[in-house]
């Protein structure tokens, strides 16, 4: 068996592609972010927060439109466990426009909705999709593991169902995506699927999610794929230490990566009656593809709508960098599926 493996790695290794070709600002923006995540997770299990706010840089809501003609706020969902949201909404709306409850990525342990990098994506985002976007600030792990990041990804949904988004911002909750990348993509299925499964009773419950959109989610398993095997080394921002890290320290303690909260892609993966029309995106350098492919796989399977989305040169937060001509491309089909999925409401 341990003869098998080898064999397996020295396949992956010969068939290993050269690193993706990328502008230097983006390979250096990368440089500092890997160099802050690998110092920040300590091998014990815990976060220096501390020294990772040094990278981290935040940004305040603005309640002026900036060069885009974006404006933000943020909103308070329950103080008490530090769960709020940046709502992000054009200075000038004609119509009440879709919302997409955005939850950002970071391996469930860093980053929020007020990072430099999310804070201008989701600008972009608001700008370009013609949507409201709300950004979710869930708690992270291994403070507050699984699952705390689900249970404040459904609350935001509940409290925008009884209290809805400011009365400056004009939304149609009835045209609601869920949408998330990395691990906020994984958040964002497990919301979804608990949002259907149970719902508020109408009248008291405006949102109807008309799709999720999942950017190079996370998912796994125990098992080592051929593009995890392929890429380690090689790919930036994901290899298969960091990933392990990630899941240990959201998983309970004593499970692995067979857990039913990271391996969603065979056929144990539960979807409930109405589950969304969704999308999925998978880059050609992420060391997530053969995971992400799986998922749509099971998705087809069960009968639900799914589109996958490929960009064979992407890297893993590929859609981070304006730069990058692929994060445009994607802005285009996230449009459409939007239109899409609304055109008959």
């Amino acid at each position: 068996m341990e003869a098998e493996r080898s064999q397996e790695r020295t396949d992956a290794e010969i068939a290993r592609p050269a690193p993706p070709a990328l502008p230097f600002t983006v390979w250096f923006q990368l440089f500092l972010l890997v160099r802050a995540y690998d110092i920040a997770l300590r091998a014990d299990g815990t976060v220096n927060r501390f020294f990772f706010s040094f990278g981290d840089w935040q940004t305040r809501a603005r309640a002026r439109p900036d060069a885009l003609g974006v404006r933000s706020t943020d909103v308070t969902v329950d103080k008490s466990r530090g769960l709020w949201a940046r709502v992000f909404s054009p200075a000038e709306a004609g119509s009440p426009l879709p919302v997409i409850v955005y939850t950002h990525g970071g391996g469930f342990a860093l980053l929020s909705p007020a990072s430099r990098p999310l804070d201008g994506m989701c600008r972009r985002f608001c700008r370009e999709l013609g949507a409201v976007v709300v950004s979710v600030n869930y708690r992270l792990a291994p403070e507050n593991r699984y699952p705390a990041a689900y249970d404040d990804g459904v609350d935001v949904l509940r409290y925008l169902s009884t209290t809805g988004l400011p009365d400056s911002v004009s939304a149609d909750l009835s045209r609601c995506f869920l949408a998330g990348d990395s691990a906020g993509g994984n958040i964002s299925h497990h919301v979804a699927k608990r949002w259907i499964s149970s719902p508020p009773p109408p009248p008291c419950n405006p949102i109807r999610l008309a799709g999720i959109v999942l950017l190079q989610p996370y998912f796994g398993g125990e098992e080592r794929t051929q593009a995890e095997l392929r890429l380690e080394g090689v790919a930036p921002v994901v290899n298969m230490r960091r990933s392990d890290w990630s899941w240990k320290a959201f998983l309970p303690e004593g499970t692995n990566r067979d857990h039913p909260a990271a391996h969603v892609t065979d056929e144990n993966a539960e979807l409930p009656e109405g589950f969304p029309p969704a999308m999925v995106v998978v880059g050609g350098f992420d060391p997530l593809q053969d995971w992400q492919r799986r998922y749509e796989g099971v998705l087809k399977r069960k009968g639900k709508t799914v589109q996958l989305l490929e960009f064979p040169e992407a890297i893993h937060a590929f859609y981070m960098f304006p730069e990058l001509p692929d994060a445009g491309k994607l802005l285009k089909e996230v449009k459409s599926f939007i239109q899409t999925n609304t055109s008959n409401l």
